[in-house]
């Protein structure tokens, strides 16, 4: 017997899509159903290694965990990750195929929707629910020709259709009918109802505009979500430019260059989460603070990122900032910007050879194989627990990294330490996730007595939070009766 289905389309990009299907996921999976999210295609820079050995978004991972699931390449089988502004690397069921522009994988588009269309088939053969989210919005009439996410999945399933928008950015009752005006009339006849997302006020206010809608569409609004603050999720893309808020006494000062295809900058999530840290994001044009610790991030191309990184300057405040004895962390293309060459000689990342930062005596050569697994070992500065995941096509060779910064539990050492304690370089992604390889982290780079902070705790409260506001917001069992 096949699932039961229902799909959470938005009126626009961020309006909420995925937060909203993550606690469904949690608000249905606490009812003792069998549920799994589904999104067809992603377009993503930050994504994670399932257990079957494959790459899925991130925020399709988080949608998993909240589904008390284990996550599969079944649940995302199209990733796209930007390399460019007009290309991207195209992932189906979990493994890297081939470089495209947006021409080039409009044409592919055929051969997706057959991998979309096996992907969900075996999730409704294998559940009792799969909650799908779309991506963007349906009512990008340019995209509709051989669409796979929104409308153009929903459609030959007859999958319904719940769509939302985000009243935080005002609008909202343009955006639904819009949308709804932008789309065929079989298709409309899909939607259900709809969820206004993000409200600050007085719900009396907004029901006016609520009833307006019904009597124009013949459409429900089946719930209103409040704003809300501080849940530490996963994000799907977008980096959430807020500092951190440390409280009173020692704490550290850490800097981020915000590069422009930074990728998995979930590393950074627990530091975000962290009392006594004091994060900063650095964007284009802005200087590197004075600070404890530099971390270099993740980059799906690095050599362009490397000279964007250099003509921000950002190479000269590193050198100054190790004089002055700061402490530095290269994550996985972080590492690689820290070594002495990178050469890409099959071209998958543009092509060609450049120097590196210079500051770790190692090479790395970009090579077809994407690398990609789970894993957990201990640091080698304090013997604390990692858990993480490595996600590269480079491999490194040199010197540097007979001096390893992790030794793992499968007998494999990663990354490097410098001779002189000041720099760390890992593949590792998550590598602050664990509580007790953050606080040991912490302590290397300056920290005096650290608090504990447990990002996966900090998620659970979080996604227990979304469910029970859900729970109170929504229409759930009209949800549960719009399913099929």
């Amino acid at each position: 017997m096949s699932a039961k289905t229902l799909m959470v389309q938005g009126c626009t990009s961020d309006a909420g899509k995925t937060t909203l299907v993550a606690g469904l996921c949690r608000v249905f999976a606490r009812r003792g159903l069998d549920v799994v999210p589904f999104k067809p295609q992603n377009m993503a820079l930050n994504s994670a290694v399932t257990a079957d050995g494959g790459e899925i978004a991130r925020s399709t991972w988080l949608q998993a965990m909240a589904a008390r699931a284990e996550p599969t390449v079944d649940m995302n089988p199209v990733l796209l990750k930007p390399s460019t502004d007009v290309g991207a690397q195209v992932i189906v069921h979990g493994r890297a195929l081939a470089q495209m522009d947006a021409k080039a994988y409009h044409d592919y588009k055929r051969v997706a929707w057959g991998a979309v269309q096996q992907s969900f088939e075996r999730l409704r053969a294998r559940h009792d629910w799969v909650l799908v989210e779309g991506a963007g919005s349906p009512a990008e009439v340019n995209l509709r020709d051989r669409d796979i996410a929104n409308m153009g999945f929903a459609l030959p399933h007859q999958v319904p259709v719940l769509l939302v928008a985000d009243i935080d950015r005002g609008g909202i009752f343009a955006h639904f009918v819009g949308t709804l005006d932008c789309i065929a009339p079989e298709e409309q006849a899909l939607v259900k109802g709809f969820i206004v997302n993000r409200f600050r006020g007085d719900l009396a206010m907004l029901q006016p505009g609520n009833d307006w809608l019904a009597a124009r569409t013949g459409k429900p609004v089946l719930g209103t979500v409040p704003y809300l603050h501080g849940l530490m999720l996963d994000a799907e893309d977008a980096i959430d430019a807020g500092q951190s808020s440390p409280t009173a006494g020692p704490r550290l000062k850490v800097a981020v260059p915000v590069l422009p295809r930074i990728s998995n900058h979930t590393d950074f999530d627990a530091l975000r989460a962290h009392p006594q840290v004091d994060l900063h994001y650095v964007g284009p044009g802005q200087a590197l603070p004075a600070c404890d610790l530099i971390i270099l991030p993740g980059s799906k191309s690095v050599q362009h990122d490397l000279a964007w990184l250099r003509a921000q300057g950002h190479d000269q405040a590193i050198a100054r900032h190790l004089r002055y004895g700061g402490k530095l962390i290269g994550i996985c293309g972080g590492l690689q910007m820290l070594g002495q060459a990178l050469h890409d000689p099959l071209g998958l990342e543009g092509g060609g050879s450049a120097p590196g930062l210079g500051w770790l005596d190692l090479e790395t050569t970009l090579e077809a194989e994407k690398q990609l697994r789970n894993v957990h070992g201990q640091l080698t500065t304090e013997l604390a627990e990692v858990r993480g995941y490595e996600i590269h096509m480079g491999v490194s060779h040199g010197p540097a990294l007979d001096r390893p910064a992790l030794r793992l539990a499968d007998g494999r050492v990663d990354g490097a330490l410098s001779a002189d304690g000041q720099i760390l370089a890992t593949y590792v992604h998550g590598l602050f996730d664990a509580p007790d390889a953050l606080s040991a982290l912490l302590r290397w780079a300056g920290l005096g007595q650290v608090q504990r902070v447990d990002l996966a705790a900090l998620r659970e409260a979080s996604l227990e939070r979304l469910a029970d506001t859900l729970e109170a917001s929504l229409d759930i069992e009209a949800l549960l009766r719009a399913g099929i």
